[in-house]
């Protein structure tokens, strides 16, 4: 995003608004042009922070690129697993053919497509490694909800049927402060246990962004008219679940430490409060829950896939986590926007 490697096609400005029902053989729906503006803008998001994390600690090829890597950085998040670069790398060419996708199909069927490009304004990462290009997206005041953890591993709640119900945090201390998922500058490469609880940010900030997608694009494929639209929102959809688990598994693979420079504290995820048969770190595949009716078999599926609200919903989890700290007003306008035109979107 900003770098060589984004091309958005013909994307035009940025759009607040829904469009006419096109009246062309090949248009779509106001509404199901809504639903995909609102995927694209979520995922020219996604792609702007994963090259973010590609540039210092994934794999740098023709296929991704724009940093150089940083050596030591990469060798923190390996010890979550020896394969973080290759995985961070895909993640961040899948983020990629998302968005190019999407405008491409919009623009195809004469609908307005989504660019983002004049906020892209905010400073990233100078340590080495980083292109120094401006971002859409902030790695480094980041507050995380790690509910996820205990949400897929409850038997007992639902989100879709216990919406007030409050998920204990995994990490707690990532709920409660704000903290950086990238090196800010070299000086955050030392002592070891800082540049690692780093790491381990990154480590369950990945999951915690990728659990989102694997709520949204079900949440909103049930209000699509046409039947190629759903085809193209449940087909993309699985592909977030795809990088969710993984993402999950390697989370759990976080060393406990305390972070000697701000008391960051990740703890053992196999001990006391957790840890036991639901709570094993190895656990990564959803456990069985009730889902649609508490007088119904559980069953182990996505949580949750309330379709109500679920755009307008996506911007305030990613507004409270700190990923647009330092954007304009215009920038959360323009979204607000884009999230109310796809929420107001209804299967015709």
């Amino acid at each position: 995003m900003g770098l060589g490697a984004v091309a958005l096609g013909p994307a035009a400005a940025l759009v607040s608004s829904a469009s006419k029902v096109f009246a062309n053989s090949g248009g779509i729906t106001a509404g199901d042009a809504a639903l995909l503006r609102f995927a694209a803008a979520a995922e020219i998001l996604e792609t702007d922070f994963w090259v973010q994390y590609n540039e210092l600690g994934g794999i740098q090829d023709s296929e991704v690129p724009g940093g150089s890597g940083n050596p030591t950085y990469t060798a923190a998040l390996s010890v979550l697993d020896g394969d973080m670069d290759q995985y961070i790398h895909d993640n961040t060419e899948d983020e990629f053919t998302h968005q190019n996708f999407l405008n491409a199909y919009l623009a195809s069927k004469g609908a307005e497509t989504v660019s983002l490009e004049k906020f892209r304004t905010l400073p990233g990462s100078s340590a080495t490694g980083s292109s120094g290009a401006l971002r859409l997206t902030n790695l480094m005041q980041l507050t995380l909800d790690t509910s996820w953890w205990t949400r897929y591993r409850s038997r007992t709640k639902n989100p879709d049927l216990n919406p007030g119900f409050q998920f204990p945090q995994a990490i707690p201390g990532l709920n409660s402060g704000q903290f950086t998922a990238i090196p800010r500058t070299d000086a955050d490469l030392t002592p070891p246990d800082h540049i690692q609880a780093i790491a381990n940010t990154a480590g369950f900030h990945f999951p915690t962004i990728e659990q989102g997608g694997n709520s949204l694009y079900p949440a909103m494929a049930q209000r699509a008219s046409s039947v190629e639209v759903l085809r193209i929102l449940i087909s993309i959809g699985p592909t977030e679940t795809m990088h969710f688990q993984t993402w999950a598994d390697k989370a759990g693979n976080a060393p406990p430490l305390t972070d000697p420079t701000n008391g960051l504290v990740f703890p053992d995820l196999n001990s006391p409060p957790f840890g036991g048969q639901n709570f094993q770190t190895n656990l990564i595949m959803p456990e069985p829950c009730n889902f649609l009716s508490p007088n119904l078999p559980v069953c182990s599926v996505i949580r949750p896939t309330e379709t109500k609200g679920i755009a307008m919903g996506v911007v305030n989890f990613l507004t409270a986590m700190g990923l647009f700290v330092g954007q304009s007003a215009e920038f959360f306008s323009e979204l607000n926007a884009l999230a109310a035109a796809a929420d107001a979107a209804e299967r015709s």
